[in-house]
């Protein structure tokens, strides 16, 4: 039977209704704030500025409320690094770099990055500074010359780019220029005494502690920092970051440039085998675009190509190993040339030079030995082959008849004659013509 809902129900109604309009608050009003963290390790190069492109990509995707960098680094390449900073002036999620952890530096091209940041942070026992930039495949330089002029305009250059970014973070210009100039470093605890950083941190959680509550100017606008509880999410560098940077390792694209020298020689020594033009095109193209974005000295590449060439001369020259020779010398002094730098992370390894140089000159060593030893076979082929030979008289030869020599049958003549089924050597060849004599004859002659 329906009974009607009486007075004293509506309260739990209303407190009913409530809770409805309540669930109904966005989940953004309480929902937990992201933390995106990238690692940047190693040698910064366009493999860690197109890794760190998209990480800030995902980041603005994701609402992300702060993006830390987490960096221990030698330094790197400066077109790298400038894409880099330009993300991070450019984001409008604020960007924290932290220098992390104990032991890890942000030297070099760290330094910048770390300027450009909204927040620098750094552990204890971390260092950073030496920003002074490097010309690769420099030499020395004589006072006055056109490279000591270049050198010149690239640290004037570099400096005016770490003040700018020490105005627009307002931290110490001066030392920022010091950097520059004078290659000096800094203990973590002095970068926070001279207004360098502006936190340290023992750890990601004390770093988020710490920020929370800071304000900080992002693409211009005054953003407030609310990092405490936020939840950390890691982004490792993908399976294509890690391939472009094994690739572009110097070690690396040193032995794939090999291989395809190689390759695309074996091909052209014996065309259609495919696989050697395959191999060698393939490492050819990988190494051409490891070289795009290394440091390469082109004299040293084209010792490397020269000192090839000429071992390769050998195994067809007869010059008693002058080409070989040096064929390896201007192979290994192009190797030593070819990503002549100071910047740590981008040299050839002397022990992988000298082991290459020893394969090379073994390998060509044996080619020249096989060589020799095919040229002082007997001929296998052609009439050249019929010479001395042993074959059988198919007929009575007087002074002409017929042979049968090596499965054919050949018109012959003789000084002496022959019976038939007697054996017979061939002696010369005048045409068609065999001219044969006994075996047992010419056998005593040779006795």
């Amino acid at each position: 039977m329906y009974r009607p809902i009486r007075l004293r129900s509506w309260p739990l109604f209303l407190l009913f209704a409530a809770f409805l309009a309540g669930s109904n608050i966005p989940c953004d009003a309480v929902e937990t704030p992201l933390v995106i963290l990238l690692p940047v390790e190693g040698v910064i190069g366009p493999a860690t500025s197109d890794y760190l492109h998209r990480g800030f990509q995902k980041a603005q995707d994701r609402h992300a409320t702060a993006i830390i960098l987490y960096m221990d680094t030698p330094g790197g390449l400066d077109l790298a690094m400038r894409k880099i900073i330009q993300d991070i002036i450019a984001s409008p999620i604020p960007v924290v770099t932290y220098v992390a952890p104990s032991g890890a530096r942000a030297a070099s091209a760290g330094t910048y990055i770390l300027y450009a940041s909204h927040i620098a942070a750094m552990a204890p026992g971390t260092n950073l500074g030496a920003a002074t930039p490097i010309q690769l495949g420099a030499t020395l330089k004589s006072k006055g010359s056109a490279d000591d002029t270049l050198a010149h305009k690239q640290i004037n250059d570099a400096s005016a780019y770490i003040r700018g970014l020490a105005q627009l973070r307002g931290r110490n210009t001066n030392w920022a220029e010091q950097a520059v100039r004078s290659a000096v470093s800094l203990s973590a605890n002095e970068a926070l005494k001279q207004n360098v950083i502006d936190i340290i941190a023992n750890s990601v959680d004390d770093l988020l502690r710490q920020a929370d509550g800071r304000t900080v100017n992002v693409a211009g606008h005054i953003t407030t920092l609310h990092t405490t509880g936020a939840r950390v999410e890691r982004v490792v560098p993908d399976w294509r970051t890690r391939i472009l940077s094994i690739i572009a390792d110097p070690n690396v694209a040193y032995i794939l440039m090999l291989l395809g020298i190689y390759g695309l020689f074996f091909e052209l020594w014996n065309p259609g085998y495919v696989l050697p033009g395959v191999v060698g095109g393939i490492s050819l193209l990988l190494a051409l675009f490891a070289f795009q974005v290394l440091p390469i000295n082109y004299t040293g590449l084209g010792l490397i190509i020269l000192g090839l060439a000429f071992m390769v001369a050998e195994a067809f020259l007869p010059t008693f190993g002058a080409l070989g020779v040096g064929g390896v010398v201007a192979f290994i002094m192009g190797s030593m040339m070819l990503l002549n730098t100071d910047v740590t992370g981008f040299g050839i390894s002397w022990s992988l030079i000298a082991l290459l140089a020893f394969v090379s000159l073994a390998f060509f060593i044996t080619v020249i030995t096989l060589v020799i030893k095919t040229r002082r076979r007997p001929v296998t082929t052609g009439q050249e082959q019929l010479l001395d030979s042993i074959g059988e008289a198919l007929t009575d030869i007087a002074s002409s008849g017929w042979v049968r020599v090596c499965s054919e049958n050949w018109q012959a003549q003789a000084p002496t004659p022959i019976a038939r089924g007697q054996k017979v050597r061939i002696v010369s060849i005048t045409g068609l013509t065999l001219t044969v004599a006994p075996l047992s004859t010419t056998t005593a002659a040779n006795k």
